[in-house]
């Protein structure tokens, strides 16, 4: 029928088509969902560290200011000497959570682009066949 030769004998899509006589658009819609939904499974996990991270980073942040004034209460002669270091130090969760915010963003993005590069393949592909079985 020609089938193996437009499709990898490897690929999701020759899976399917193996499975069936003659092939149609649903038979090519379910192989493509079936691979959009791999593609994707990780990318919700990668948003959610992606857009906590840097609250967590904030409270990180807030918490260890709150502990620098607390402890500057209860001695004398308080200054900028010795507030300064302290909330530099701080500051570190705030950077950390910004970073992996910005790595996870990241892979969010370059995965979202591939999957949307792989359901672009699988349409081709499908047409491909479509156009051939007519």
């Amino acid at each position: 029928m020609g089938r193996t030769k437009t499709v990898d004998d490897k690929s999701l899509l020759f899976l399917y088509l193996s499975k069936v006589l003659i092939p149609n658009q649903s038979i090519f819609s379910a192989a493509k969902n079936s691979a959009i939904k791999g593609a994707t499974s990780g990318l919700t996990g990668l948003s959610i560290i992606a857009s906590t991270s840097p609250f967590i980073g904030l409270f990180g942040t807030v918490v260890a200011i709150l502990e620098t004034f607390s402890s500057l209460g209860t001695q004398k002669g308080s200054s900028i000497a010795i507030v300064a270091p302290a909330i530099s130090e701080a500051l570190v969760a705030t950077a950390a959570g910004i970073a992996v915010a910005t790595v996870a963003y990241s892979f969010h993005l370059l995965l979202k682009r591939k999957a949307y590069e792989l359901n672009l393949l699988l349409e081709s592909q499908a047409d491909l066949i479509l156009s051939q079985k007519a």
